[in-house]
């Protein structure tokens, strides 16, 4: 199965665990890309008016991984614009990952999610996976657990 991972990144972390992901799917026997969502200049939280350096093309890909960091309890802006400017993800597989830095409940992990949810959905998307990584203490072994549960998916 081809397999595309798109992942909006700015520290490094959401990134991090694309690479860990590429090479558990690669492991199964998979093969994978990682493609970066970039932007021009910095996104900060609530902006709408997003300008893209690098946009991947999605359709080439069997199923589909995305991830985002949460940015003030959502879904990160570039995130969503990039998402919302998919024309289709009819019959495609997804599994959605945010990454964020507060360990509480109603700190935006399942807000980010349901987002992204809902803009693959409505493009015709079946949701097969989601999660949420809490950059905090043991992180290694919620990165080996993300994995483990979305290998398994496809």
């Amino acid at each position: 199965m081809k397999i595309g991972i798109v992942v909006y990144s700015q520290t490094g972390h959401t990134y991090s665990v694309a690479e860990k992901l590429q090479e558990k799917l690669q492991a199964n026997g998979h093969s994978v890309d990682i493609e970066r969502v970039t932007t021009v200049g910095d996104v900060n939280p609530g902006s709408k008016n997003v300008t893209f350096q690098n946009q991947p093309d999605v359709q080439g890909y069997d199923a589909l991984v995305f991830g985002s960091p949460v940015h003030a309890f959502n879904l990160a802006p570039a995130m969503r614009a990039y998402l919302e400017q998919i024309p289709s993800l009819q019959g495609k597989n997804i599994a959605c990952y945010v990454t964020k830095g507060l360990p509480f409940h109603r700190t935006g992990g399942n807000q980010a999610i349901s987002q992204m949810k809902k803009i693959c959905q409505s493009k015709g998307a079946t949701i097969v996976g989601t999660d949420i990584l809490v950059w905090r203490g043991s992180t290694g072994k919620k990165i080996d657990e993300l994995t483990g549960k979305f290998s398994v998916i496809f």
